[in-house]
């Protein structure tokens, strides 16, 4: 096999709060992925190969998922996550850049573009919650705990169930009938990258989810002033909600995750948006 025309890279970006961790390839204008929780950059591989032939593509783990240190504290917010955002931009010289955020990668991106319009283009937001009373309460109850080292191992049993129900129910801990999902599991290969990723924040994942699911787009997003889409695949969990917020942002529907056609739809709905040659 001949080596890889547009290999991705590896890398780490000093920050304030310390390093960040960033999957990159391609060159030319910038784009900016950024991955749902609980996992890393990793995840976005396949989206970072599909952009590289056109464009330059940055996609860093979050503070505390993946390979990035976490933000200091325990209490913060997405707009201190937009804030670290910007401070990777920064580090890798990105004076503008489109930016396409998955889950709490979109709350993270809307909030980028709230803080520093001038430095991205145009925001493409992937599935959004939009969380109150008590769903919200029994989000940040039950949805995303640490996972503390313990000696019988028993910690990984759960991480591994933690990560392989996200496919299988909505919200994961409710296992009954009514929140079980009808996509089934992704391949091995893909829901061992998300155990593996996951396990390098077993103890700091949980906090982007948190901030995620305090932050509330009904009020934040009508305050944009770049372009922006919204979009979601039809077996999102996320995807009602996520059209429910489309006004004033344009909302585009995407195929099942499960169907042959998802990426390249995707693809396409995200290289229009971007003004490229679909």
């Amino acid at each position: 096999m001949g080596a890889d025309p547009l290999p991705i890279r590896r890398g780490f970006a000093d920050v304030p709060h310390g390093q960040m961790h960033f999957r990159a390839a391609g060159a030319g204008a910038p784009l900016l992925l950024l991955h749902s929780s609980p996992g890393s950059a990793k995840q976005m591989e396949r989206m970072i190969r599909s952009f590289a032939p056109q464009m330059r593509v940055i996609a860093p783990d979050t503070p505390g998922n993946g390979d990035s240190d976490p933000l200091p504290g325990d209490g913060h917010e997405i707009t201190d996550l937009a804030r670290a955002m910007l401070a990777f931009m920064d580090a890798q010289g990105i004076e503008a850049a489109h930016v396409y955020g998955s889950h709490t990668g979109a709350a993270i991106a809307a909030e980028l573009a709230l803080l520093a319009p001038e430095r991205v283009k145009g925001v493409m937001l992937d599935g959004l919650t939009d969380m109150q009373g008590a769903e919200l309460d029994d989000a940040l109850s039950h949805y995303a705990t640490p996972f503390e080292a313990d000696l019988d191992g028993s910690f990984l049993t759960r991480l591994f169930a933690y990560c392989r129900d996200q496919y299988l129910f909505y919200p994961w801990h409710d296992r009954t009938r009514e929140a079980r999902r009808d996509g089934g599991l992704p391949p091995a290969d893909d829901l061992a990258g998300l155990v593996l990723e996951t396990m390098k924040a077993r103890t700091s994942y949980h906090l982007n989810y948190h901030a995620a699911f305090r932050w509330q787009p009904h009020e934040r997003l009508p305050l944009l002033i770049v372009p922006a889409l919204l979009m979601a695949s039809e077996a999102d969990p996320l995807f009602e909600t996520t059209q429910a917020l489309s006004t004033p942002v344009p909302f585009a529907p995407l195929p099942r995750f499960d169907a042959p056609d998802f990426a390249e739809a995707r693809r396409i709905v995200m290289a229009r948006f971007m003004g490229l040659e679909a």
